[in-house]
């Protein structure tokens, strides 16, 4: 009884972190035009807002999943909570931009640290089986929800209270998070003896990571070729050439490439690439169209997408039924196309329309959104040694993060070389800029047919559960 009551809390309180990590991503949206007004800054700095996060967050994502394996998941869990809660306290207290671009970063690294912690505790603390199925089923919907949540909390905030507490709101979750996760979580016994770092691997995959994703997040501002940008996209490959090289040679390797030998986590990896390259898009333009084409306040942009919120929240209540109808391969499919007829359906968005509009899409895609999310990190965990679950949920979540800006930097590319404009968006005429939306749109729909081809090469593990099955019902 009181195990179970610890099971339920322990759930709570890692589907709550799994919620305030997705819902950071997108909460500052809705509030960056009254962020930059008050701060003072210009069109060009206040993108930091949202890339110093990102910039933190994916580059110290593979060190944080193979701390969280050599350390323990639950002391990594507490850690990074901490440095999340004080990186969103910090920016609701900032009065200037360094501060808050460094207090971005700081949650960027509580959330590089907390993310992979979050899937290795369900590990650890949830029996194989059914019983673990659900609790990464919760989990993994709270990620679907949170990146819609945060719209709609994002404009309630910034129009009743003002955009701080867009980071306040954080403080109070952590701190009851920090309480209560000594007593409801159970640790993982690390291994025994010496811990060995892979210090020159470290330095360069994460150094590798950081310049790679500043150059996808600047170069279509400046340029793909200009002295401000390709010598970094340069750097970086090397490094992560370097990192390969020193990771074949080295006894504890940050990454064992023996791992891209389960089809699964490779196939969830890419996956996720695409994912966020195509999902991921959908908050950019959908709040442009809500703000800048048919010029809603913070709180009428928030609103208009609580469809979205509630139909992944749905979705994510049918992934146990699809996973025993359909298997994991094919979930990741009915998800992938449902995205891609919900970003076709956006495209008829027009210039003059109303959030009424925005619902048949929003709808379509949410639902899609949520069965691609979870059944991903429920593919990658496939076959995975328990001791390497942090590190293996580190690789999905790096996919995520270099998918979300190639597929932004693409899809700017497309558009500026459809316009022939160099002009940021925000500059265009409404006509030419609900044309560039419809534009994002269907590229977006193009990569989720690129994901269910990546689906159908990489997860064909299908049969061996049906059989499986079928020997557990023959002895019973």
């Amino acid at each position: 009884m009181n195990k179970s009551r610890h099971k339920g809390l322990a759930l709570i309180l890692l589907a709550v972190s799994q919620l305030i990590l997705a819902l950071d991503y997108t909460i500052v949206f809705v509030a960056m035009p009254s962020i930059g007004a008050d701060l003072g800054f210009s069109a060009n700095h206040l993108q930091w807002v949202v890339s110093a996060y990102s910039l933190v967050f994916g580059g110290f994502l593979l060190i944080g999943g193979r701390l969280s394996d050599l350390m323990g998941r639950r002391r990594m869990f507490i850690i990074a909570m901490a440095l999340f809660g004080a990186g969103s306290l910090l920016g609701g207290l900032a009065d200037s931009q360094m501060v808050l671009i460094a207090a971005r970063g700081l949650q960027g690294l509580g959330g590089a640290l907390l993310s992979p912690s979050t899937l290795s505790l369900i590990m650890s603390n949830f029996d194989e089986g059914a019983e673990r199925n659900r609790a990464m089923g919760i989990w993994a919907s709270m990620g679907g929800v949170g990146l819609s949540l945060g719209l709609l909390l994002g404009g309630v905030l910034t129009s009743y209270l003002g955009w701080e507490f867009t980071f306040f709101v954080n403080v109070p979750i952590a701190l009851i998070t920090l309480i209560l996760a000594p007593f409801v979580l159970a640790e993982n016994k690390a291994a025994a003896g010496p811990k060995r770092y892979d210090a020159l691997g470290t330095i360069s995959v994460t150094a590798g990571m950081i310049l790679i994703v500043y150059y996808l997040i600047q170069s279509p501002v400046e340029g793909w070729l200009s002295l401000g940008t390709l010598p970094f996209g340069l750097l970086s490959a090397l490094l992560l050439v370097l990192f390969v090289v020193i990771e074949q040679r080295t006894k504890e390797p940050l990454i064992p490439f023996r791992l891209f030998r389960n089809r699964n986590l490779t196939g969830a990896a890419l996956i996720a690439v695409l994912f966020s390259a195509s999902f991921g898009s959908l908050y950019y333009f959908l709040t442009l169209y809500t703000q800048e084409v048919l010029h809603y306040s913070a709180i009428q942009s928030g609103v208009s997408f609580l469809p979205l919120t509630i139909s992944a929240f749905l979705g994510g209540r049918l992934i146990n039924k699809m996973l025993s109808m359909a298997g994991v391969a094919g979930t990741v499919t009915i998800g992938m196309i449902l995205g891609g007829i919900g970003f076709l359906v956006l495209t008829q968005l027009s210039e003059n329309g109303s959030a009424w509009g925005i619902i048949p899409g929003t709808v379509i895609v949410g639902l899609g959104q949520a069965l691609v999310f979870t059944t991903m990190f429920i593919a990658g965990s496939t076959g995975i040694d328990p001791k390497e679950q942090g590190v293996a949920s580190a690789i999905i979540s790096t996919g995520q993060q270099i998918g979300s800006a190639v597929g932004l930097a693409a899809i700017m590319a497309i558009i500026s070389a459809n316009l022939g404009s160099g002009l940021k968006l925000e500059a265009l005429e409404s006509s030419d800029l609900n044309h560039a939306i419809h534009m994002s749109f269907f590229a977006a729909s193009v990569m989720t047919l690129l994901g269910v081809a990546v689906t159908f090469i990489t997860l064909k593990r299908k049969k061996q559960p049906s059989k499986m099955e079928k020997k557990e019902m023959a002895s019973h």
